[in-house]
């Protein structure tokens, strides 16, 4: 068998091998599909059965819940249907009632209507009987009817008015009392709790100086110093004999402070001419006038006052240089700025306002407007126009009664004014004015018949009288204490009030032995 051969049989048992295993695979896949298919119808077959076992349980579970549900509706609807078999029985009752009590209310309407007429009768009988008895009354008392009410209501009237007069004069009296006591409370707490220094001011500046060369420097030659001085300051320049000084004289305290600065400024530099006078007076004057707004404005953040007009500050700060009876206006008015704060407050008022009040009631007195106008009137005018409220306006302007007093703070600022002022020490007199005047109310109330002795106390702030009570009566006295009140007001001059009392007394005297 050649080669030839042999590849034909190889190819050909190949052939026959692969054709062989071609169908055995083919029969090995068959028996494999038969068998998955198998399996899965089985497995189909088994979901199918598990799926209606399932639907079966759910509608048997679904059907249960309706029954259930059903059957608590039936349980409602029976329920509701007893409520209102319930109800109705109720109504049916309350029915019932009303008509028995509607037949009571007959009842009781006839019942009254007879005793309506019943007592219609009972009141004709009654007016029968007391028109009889009214008759016979008039005809024993001798006046009718209506004169006798008349006479009933006129005594009822004069007792009415004798009860409500006691009670009136009653009340009047607590009321004064009352009133007595809590104001002598009010300002003895506001003296006590205010304390100030005073600041004594007079016309006269004195300026010390080295030597009396200082002195002729200042004079320069033939006076031309000194009269420029005088000229540029307005202020008499007074050099006499007195070693080491020279007086500045001047009605404005201003004035005296910018010739004061002025020399002091001059001395120390040394050189002292006219033309240098004119230099240092106008510098001087603009540093008095800065020194005077910052004391005003330092014034006003001392006592908590805000939002004051420029030119009101300015006035407060020109106070310091100006004083009243030898009292410093500033300190004075700080003072009664505080006075009047603690009264405000005692009285549950404002003391804010009040403060603000008092500080301002004398900025009339530094101002160069209107000087033929009182100080308060002016004040008033200038609060007015630099926009304070109207009831500090008017506390300024009514301060010294020169204007009505509308506003509840005005008598406030009045008493304050009058504590500060009338305060020991605040203000100073000449102690021969003093005594003249306090000899004088004495002379005046010995004038009077009757009088025994008078004594002026409290400086002069009250004048006792003791009248024999043989020669003056309880009512002589009364009109004799306002009698030398009027001629004390009418024929002296004396700062604050003067008190007047007179005292009249009985005396029984024995002796044992």
């Amino acid at each position: 068998m050649d080669i030839t051969q042999i590849i034909i049989f190889s190819a050909g048992g190949f052939a026959i091998g692969a054709g062989l295993a071609l169908a055995l695979a083919r029969f090995i896949m068959k028996k494999r599909g038969d068998s998955i298919l198998k399996s899965a119808r089985e497995e189909a077959e088994n979901i199918k059965k598990e799926k209606i076992f399932q639907a079966k349980e759910r509608f048997l579970q679904l059907k249960s819940e309706h029954e259930q549900h059903i059957a608590e509706k039936n349980r409602q609807i029976a329920e509701a249907e007893n409520r209102m078999h319930q109800k109705q029985n109720a109504l049916n009752q309350q029915a019932s009632e009303l008509g028995r009590k509607n037949h009571e209310v007959d009842q009781m309407k006839e019942s009254l209507k007879s005793r309506e007429e019943l007592l219609a009768k009972k009141t004709q009988e009654y007016e029968a009987l007391r028109a009889e008895a009214n008759r016979q009354i008039e005809n024993i008392a001798g006046m009718t009817a209506e004169e006798a009410k008349n006479q009933l209501i006129q005594n009822m009237k004069d007792e009415a008015r004798t009860q409500a007069q006691s009670y009136i004069n009653e009340m009047i009296d607590e009321a004064r009392l009352t009133a007595s006591k809590e104001a002598k409370r009010i300002v003895i707490n506001t003296i006590q709790r205010t304390a100030t220094e005073t600041a004594i001011e007079n016309a006269v500046t004195v300026f010390h100086i080295d030597s009396d060369e200082v002195k002729g420097r200042i004079i320069g030659r033939e006076g031309r110093n000194i009269r420029a001085l005088e000229a540029a300051t307005g202020v008499e320049i007074v050099v006499d004999d007195t070693p080491d000084a020279i007086l500045l004289s001047a009605f404005d305290p201003v004035r005296r402070e910018v010739a004061r600065l002025a020399l002091h400024q001059l001395v120390v530099d040394g050189r002292i001419h006219p033309a240098r006078i004119e230099d240092v007076v106008a510098k001087v004057s603009k540093q008095l006038e800065d020194e005077i707004m910052e004391t005003g404005k330092r014034t006003c953040i001392d006592l908590g006052i805000h939002g004051l007009h420029i030119e009101l500050v300015k006035l407060i700060g020109r106070m310091k240089y100006r004083s009243s009876y030898g009292q410093n206006l500033l300190q004075h008015s700080r003072e009664v700025a505080n006075i009047c704060a603690i009264m405000a407050s005692e009285l549950g008022l404002n003391p804010k306002i009040a403060k603000r009040a008092g500080l301002l009631h004398d900025i009339g007195k530094v101002s160069e407007d209107d000087p033929d106008l009182p100080h308060a009137l002016l004040g008033m005018k200038l609060a007015e126009q630099y926009k304070e409220k109207p009831e500090i306006c008017n506390s300024i302007g009514a301060h010294h009664e020169e204007v009505e007093m509308t506003s509840i703070y005005a008598p406030i600022v009045l008493v304050g004014d009058a504590i500060s002022g009338a305060r020991p020490g605040a203000r100073r007199e000449v102690i021969e004015s003093y005594i003249k005047r306090l000899k004088g109310m004495e002379d005046l109330a010995a004038s009077y018949p009757g009088v025994t002795k008078s004594y002026a106390i409290q400086a002069g702030r009250e004048l006792r009288v003791i009248v024999g009570a043989e020669q003056v009566t309880d009512q002589q006295a009364e009109e004799l204490s306002a009698e030398i009140a009027r001629r004390i007001q009418d024929e002296m001059v004396y700062p604050g009030q003067v008190k007047i009392t007179v005292i009249r007394e009985t005396r029984s005297i024995a002796f044992a032995k």
